[in-house]
């Protein structure tokens, strides 16, 4: 038997929305590779759960038979340690509290997997407030508070030791918004968010040791169904190429040592597969050949620009959706 550490033996790690599907590969997968993990998911009242937001109940907030204290006791059961967190990350002082736990519990924080979300799709024009508001308060109010408190947590350690410590981010954006879904704009603006976050918190940490980076995941969950409900199930005993286990191992890697060298970037992961996008090219530049641009002068020269571009070509990316292995 190898007597190797583990990568992320000593490292202590939080993972939101990890009840289920992708979250719960997530949290699994951190554990296996030495990590002892904070498992957050929103508690269920009247079934179980109790609040940690709260303040029910007391030390971890966690209650027998809710999605996080289930995966926490599975990933005990294997040999690792967890403890599970039931408040809303889209809660502020909730996420300080999640944050605070793992500190408490383990000692300090050293990787943080935002992954909770919600989905509530519906073209633009018959959209609701209510549509648009829940989700863009629980994916990117979701991932700015964790990332806030993380980030203090963080900031804090390295001006106490005169130098960078570890820390690693891993945000969860989507297809959605590289190919703008027409579906979901209230989810695809979410998810854009997310990666405009990812990459100011990437610059702001760096010089702290700390990295930051985002997954557009495809996996077929609860939250997914619906959207994934026209590709073929896998047949008996073959992987499943939407499995949320072909995720989880990037989760780990961006987690690790390894991984120290990348920070603000965006990849695509599924089905065994992973693919690093590129960041946004400059297509043309014009200057104005006076001191300031005119009507007639920015129609003489974008008119025709576009005119000589593909119908329906948009800064959106659709042909991200037909990445495939091999």
């Amino acid at each position: 038997m190898s007597s190797l550490p583990l990568p992320l033996e000593d490292l202590s790690a939080v993972v939101t929305g990890a009840g289920r599907g992708l979250g719960r590969a997530e949290a699994l997968e951190l554990a296996r590779l030495g990590a002892a993990v904070v498992v957050n998911d929103l508690g269920q009242p009247g079934h179980g759960g109790t609040s940690h937001a709260e303040g029910r109940g007391g030390g971890t907030g966690a209650s027998s038979g809710t999605p996080a204290e289930s995966v926490a006791e599975e990933i005990r059961a294997a040999g690792g340690r967890a403890v599970a967190h039931h408040g809303d990350v889209a809660d502020f002082e909730s996420a300080r509290d999640l944050i605070g736990l793992a500190v408490r519990e383990h000692g300090k924080l050293d990787v943080l997997v935002n992954n909770a979300g919600i989905l509530r799709d519906r073209m633009v024009f018959s959209m609701s407030e209510d549509e648009w508001d829940s989700v863009i308060r629980v994916h990117l109010k979701g991932h700015f508070n964790t990332t806030r408190f993380a980030a203090e947590h963080w900031r804090a350690r390295a001006k106490a030791s005169g130098g960078p410590v570890y820390g690693r981010i891993v945000n969860t954006s989507s297809e959605a918004f590289l190919a703008g879904s027409a579906g979901q704009p209230n989810y695809a603006a979410a998810k854009g968010g997310i990666v405009g976050l990812t990459m100011s918190t990437a610059s702001a940490l760096a010089k702290y040791g700390v990295t930051a980076n985002a997954i557009c995941p495809r996996a077929r969950t609860r939250m997914t169904e619906d959207v994934f409900a026209g590709f073929a199930e896998p047949a008996k005993d073959a992987v499943d190429p939407l499995a949320p286990e072909h995720v989880a191992p990037l989760i780990g890697y961006l987690a690790s040592p390894a991984a120290a060298a990348v920070n603000g970037q965006l990849l695509v992961v599924h089905g065994g597969m992973v693919a690093v996008m590129a960041r946004p090219a400059v297509a043309a530049k014009y200057d104005t050949a006076k001191d300031v641009f005119t009507y007639a002068e920015l129609d003489e020269v974008l008119t025709p620009y576009f005119a000589g571009r593909p119908r329906g070509e948009t800064f959106a990316s659709p042909e991200v959706l037909s990445l495939r292995r091999g």
